[in-house]
Parts: structure tokens; sequence; C-alpha cells
């Protein structure tokens, strides 16, 4: 999503959402990302302005003083930023990859179900099932932070079971041009 990605040509405008708006975000992000109002808070407290980034093939990037903090593509989910999942590491359910997959992942390409179902791998338990279409943080094998966001693109229990095909679609990934994006 963000290859290739140049903030002089690809931002076409930014302007603060109406007060409404930034509520019904508000909203939305304590319902996506499952985290308390506290938390919210302390990424993006009340009293800040929110700014709306336009990019280009409908990209949505959300800042607070000048900080990228999540994205959205179309009226899909919220994404939070790499930067930001580093410091709040709990916002979204994790998965993680084996040392053969961390080269691909890097390099933005969709995370296949041998690469989480493997020993270096990791699901979550069958009772934390996650149904297909969910945004979760790509955890490598060995690494203590996120190296990527995706979205599911079969159950975890389907993951288990299959064990083929494309599980994880990645969003953005660290090295990608987001993650080079530090300011707007």
């Amino acid at each position: 999503m963000f290859k290739k990605f140049t903030p002089s040509t690809d931002i076409a405008g930014q302007t603060p959402p109406k007060s409404s708006v930034q509520r019904s975000i508000r909203a939305a992000v304590l319902q996506q990302w499952k985290i308390g109002l506290e938390t919210l808070e302390e990424i993006w407290p009340k009293k800040e302005t929110l700014i709306h980034v336009k990019c280009r093939e409908h990209i949505s990037i959300y800042s607070v003083q000048n900080v990228p903090l999540f994205f959205q593509h179309f009226d899909g989910p919220f994404y939070p930023t790499l930067r930001l999942l580093h410091q709040y590491p709990f916002i979204l359910p994790k998965v993680g990859v084996d040392r053969g997959a961390i080269r691909f992942l890097l390099a933005g390409a969709p995370m296949m179900c041998p690469g989480l179902t493997s020993a270096g791998g990791y699901l979550p338990p069958s009772e934390e099932a996650l149904p297909k279409g969910t945004a979760v943080a790509v955890h490598a094998e060995g690494k203590e932070h996120a190296v990527g966001i995706g979205i599911t693109a079969l159950g975890t229990e389907d993951m288990r079971k299959l064990n083929k095909d494309v599980a994880v679609e990645i969003v953005t990934h660290l090295g990608d041009d987001l993650w080079a994006l530090q300011t707007l």
C-alpha cells in the first residue's frame, strides 16, 4: 500500500475534520482496536486537533502534531502506524512468522499459512481465534516488536486446517515509505 509513496507528490491535501467526524473516528478506533479510553487519550488527547491527510489511491493518514498515528484505505478499518504499534503493542492481536518468511515480509509480500503454522510461527490459541478480515500485528521469530501490520485473509482456525494459501495480506511493513515518513 505504501510502495513508492512520496509525500511531495502523493499527498493531495491536509484538513482538520469537523469535531463530529473526529468523535466518530474516536468511536471507531475504540471499537476496532479494543483499547481503553485512557489509552486513546494518551495516543490522541481530546484537546489535540486531528489532521486528515488525503493521499493517492484513497488512502487517508490521520496525524496529531504532524506525527502520523493511523491510516485508512477507502472506508476500511483504521490501522495504527508501526511506530504507534511499537509504543502500544497491545493495540492489535498478534500473529508470528518463522525466520524463513522475514525477508518476504520486509518486501511487502503476503504471508502464507506455512510461515504462521510452522515451529517458529505463532497463531492465537483456539479460544482466541481471529475471524477473516481482522487487522493483526505481524511479529517475526526472535524479534521483540512487530515488523508488519496486515489483515487476515482466512480465519486462524482455517489457517491451521488448510495450511496453504495466503493467510495475511500485508498493509504496511518495516522499511516501507510510511515507516520512513516520521512527520508530515
